[in-house]
């Protein structure tokens, strides 16, 4: 190694901050790589309508909830979800980024989500199809359930797909 690229290497592992901005490249050598990946795998990047992957988090009883759309790079995409006081249920941060991410999604447009929460799946999938013989009453986090039907029920209505894609499986969910 020449001593230019020991002086950038260096440079580059000294340096301090936040986390780094992921960017997909479709092009040359990067591509290989994306493709390889587990979105790329299941056809993601060519994917007609939005893709869009939410997590959640729970750092020391305070709950956050945020997404990242592939095709769409917009400001605020992440929320606080519920206050200390109420202590922490896992699954609310996974179906609050959910909502947020149906939210943004135009009715009509296809959806691609990806999560890593099982959970998410058993809490959506319970109530798709059940129509007056389920109900929310004692459901935990039923505020965003209800409004995440909600928003799935309308998606039906209007013959649009959401495709979900969880813990690395490759099983998909379809409306």
């Amino acid at each position: 190694m020449v001593d230019e690229q020991k002086a950038a290497l260096k440079k580059a592992a000294g340096v301090s901050g936040g986390k780094d901005q992921c960017q997909v490249r479709l092009k040359g050598r990067e591509r290989d790589y994306w493709m390889g990946s587990e979105i790329g795998m299941l056809g993601g990047y060519g994917f007609q309508g939005q893709v869009t992957a939410g997590d959640g988090s729970d750092k020391q009883g305070k709950m956050g909830a945020g997404y990242n759309n592939l095709r769409r790079k917009k400001k605020k995409q992440q929320c606080t979800v519920g206050r200390e006081e109420e202590g922490s249920i896992s699954n609310r941060p996974e179906l609050a980024a959910f909502l947020l991410a149906l939210r943004d999604t135009l009715i009509k447009e296809l959806l691609l989500y990806l999560y890593d929460n099982r959970s998410l799946l058993k809490a959506v999938t319970r109530w798709i199809g059940e129509g007056g013989k389920a109900t929310l009453v004692g459901a935990p986090d039923a505020n965003i359930l209800a409004a995440a039907i909600e928003i799935l029920r309308k998606r039906i209505a209007a013959g649009s797909n959401l495709l979900g894609q969880s813990e690395s499986t490759s099983r998909k969910t379809s409306e």
